[in-house]
């Protein structure tokens, strides 16, 4: 029998390749389980915040381990990152026990907006609340403006440090198309070009993460049946414009479909960790009658530049009713709480860290950006020079070096704006 040796060592350098570029895409995620929350928790809001330059990590409401309407709550929590420990700090100010809501940092305040609360007779309500919490003083601020449309389970995204857009969700009666725009400087609402009404776009229980001027979303519960799904959609934001929104629906992602997972990113790409495959409510018991729900170990990645997926379905741990993550510096991720397998309310803290991704410090390395009715205040870690250009790169304004600025937003127009400086450019919003 001949044998061709040359095609034999094609195939095998053919195999070796591929084999090396599937290791190349692995994202080389590792997990480190850091000390436990002091209470089990799911479905509770979760975000980041820096203070003066040292990072925690917030927990707001949410469910105990009983698991019914009587166990939601507003218990609140602060992780300390370099002392690897937590403390609870006051609870939401709300009459009204709730879960589902969402919390994002923005500007050196915590906006904690929505959720819904459930009553004895298993009614629920949404709600249109902005809680706002003070990492500094470690206290709550009078309400933000309330949110037009009550609202839970939502899609939640920051946009440039500055805009808090509200994605769909449920709102009491079924999921609503509204996107729903939050300034805090101003302490406004607007209406944002709505979702396609149809159920590939309208969900609960869906997470998202923008990157550049275009907002993901994943996942998420539609239709009568409250089935979870694959989809994932994307919304071109106008830079001059933010409420002027473009909608595309971008097909099915890979793998099984996604229900409260937790989602970030960086500047190239978007990642979804846990989350089920199988909708559920409250109590971790499938909407569909299966029973009770078990998380999924997996990790899915979006890369937007070329649109392709990769389903890392091999995690050592599953996790699910997440509603947030907390994005620290250094390619580095922190979850707490959430549901383990068999629906146990979990009090686990884990540090996720993935040296495929690039996040700078944001304690050290990043402008420090403050908006106000007025104007805005960039601060540098230390002194700098400053270049304030339009999106052309023209140069409107140069700035001596110093470690401050101040950018008057009735000496421009409003949209979209550069600031240069010595590290990169960021992006900035005068209105």
């Amino acid at each position: 029998m001949f044998v061709n040796t040359q095609d034999i060592m094609y195939k095998f350098l053919s195999l070796l390749l591929l084999l090396v570029s599937f290791q190349s895409n692995a994202q080389n995620w590792n997990w480190t389980e850091l000390s436990p929350m002091p209470f089990r928790t799911a479905n509770n809001a979760v975000c980041e915040a820096v203070v003066n330059g040292n990072e925690y990590v917030y927990s707001f409401g949410g469910i105990d381990t009983s698991k019914i309407y009587s166990g939601i709550h507003n218990r609140s929590f602060k992780y300390d990152v370099a002392a690897d420990t937590w403390t609870e700090i006051a609870p939401l100010p709300d009459t009204m026990t709730k879960i589902a809501a969402a919390a994002s940092f923005v500007n050196g305040k915590i906006y904690i907006i929505g959720g819904y609360s459930v009553f004895a007779n298993n009614n629920e309500e949404s709600s249109n609340r902005v809680h706002v919490y003070d990492p500094v003083m470690d206290t709550y601020e009078t309400d933000g403006a309330p949110i037009p449309t009550k609202i839970d389970d939502q899609v939640q995204c920051v946009y440039k440090d500055s805009l808090i857009f509200v994605v769909t969700g449920w709102s009491d009666f079924g999921n609503v198309p509204e996107v729903q725009i939050y300034d805090p400087a101003l302490d406004q609402w607007q209406s944002g070009t709505s979702v396609p009404v149809t159920f590939q776009y309208l969900v609960f229980g869906g997470s998202g993460y923008i990157v550049g001027d275009t907002l993901y979303y994943h996942g998420g519960a539609a239709g009568q049946s409250f089935a979870a799904r694959r989809h994932i959609r994307k919304g071109y934001i106008n830079p001059q414009d933010p409420t002027d929104i473009t909608w595309e629906l971008m097909g099915e992602a890979p793998g099984d479909p996604g229900y409260r997972a937790a989602c970030s990113g960086t500047d190239d790409r978007v990642f979804w960790i846990g989350g089920s495959a199988t909708s559920y409510n409250y109590d971790g018991i499938a909407y569909n009658g299966s029973g009770g729900v078990d998380p999924s170990a997996r990790i899915l990645h979006f890369n937007p530049s070329d649109s392709m997926f990769l389903d890392e379905t091999t995690q050592p741990y599953g996790v699910m009713d997440l509603r947030g993550i907390a994005k620290l510096g250094n390619n580095r991720w922190i979850i707490c709480g959430g549901m383990d397998t068999n629906q146990v309310v979990s009090n686990r803290t884990f540090l996720l860290e993935s040296n495929s991704l690039s996040v700078p410090s944001k304690a050290s390395e990043t402008l420090q950006i403050g908006y106000s009715q007025n104007g805005i205040t960039v601060a540098a870690p230390s002194a700098a020079t400053f270049e304030l250009m339009d999106l052309s790169g023209k140069i409107l304004k140069a700035f001596e070096s110093s470690k401050e600025i101040q950018i008057l937003n009735s000496e421009y127009t409003n949209g979209t704006y550069l600031i240069r400086w010595e590290n990169g450019v960021e992006t900035i919003l005068i209105r």
